[in-house]
């Protein structure tokens, strides 16, 4: 993987599509090299399919930490939030009941991005503390409608 590669990975994910045209407006690589890269990406296992899923695993992105973090802030905890955000690498913000104040979600390449990230976490007004779980193994992720039957989103959903 090079430089124009990671570019059009970043550019799928930001413009949420895979248009040859799309990508060239954003990154300036040529349509026919798009095309090519898009297939390598495909034949490497990185583009899952046709809906431009990417493996983070593939991609070099494999450190799944999840991160409770305990805060005493000002202002709102959406403000808050989207100071957690702020830091590379986290991927989802919760917002939560209990001992924990948020729990974050962190997609990274190796233990050094682990510890650089901690370290911007410490560094923001606000954090008290935070506990760190490394996944081992991610046995299933899928979208929250996969995780239900048809009928009990009919159910639960429509109007009827």
């Amino acid at each position: 993987m090079d430089e124009r590669d990671v570019r059009l990975l970043k550019a799928i994910a930001e413009l949420e599509t895979g248009s040859p045209e799309r990508l060239h407006e954003a990154t300036d690589i040529p349509i026919s090299t798009i095309h090519y890269r898009l297939n390598n990406l495909r034949e490497e296992g990185i583009i899952e399919n046709d809906r431009y899923d990417i493996d983070l695993e593939e991609l070099g992105l494999g450190v799944t930490v999840l991160i409770e973090v305990h805060a005493d802030y000002q202002g709102s905890y959406e403000s808050f939030a989207d100071r957690l955000l702020t830091v590379e690498g986290v991927t989802n913000v919760y917002f939560t009941m209990g001992e924990t104040d948020f729990i974050v979600v962190a997609r990274l390449s190796d233990s050094g991005m682990v510890e650089r990230l901690i370290a911007e976490f410490e560094q923001l007004e606000g954090v008290e503390r935070t506990d760190s779980t490394f996944v081992i193994s991610a046995i299933e992720e899928r979208d929250a409608l996969q995780s239900y039957e048809l009928e009990t989103l009919l159910e639960e959903l429509t109007d009827e």
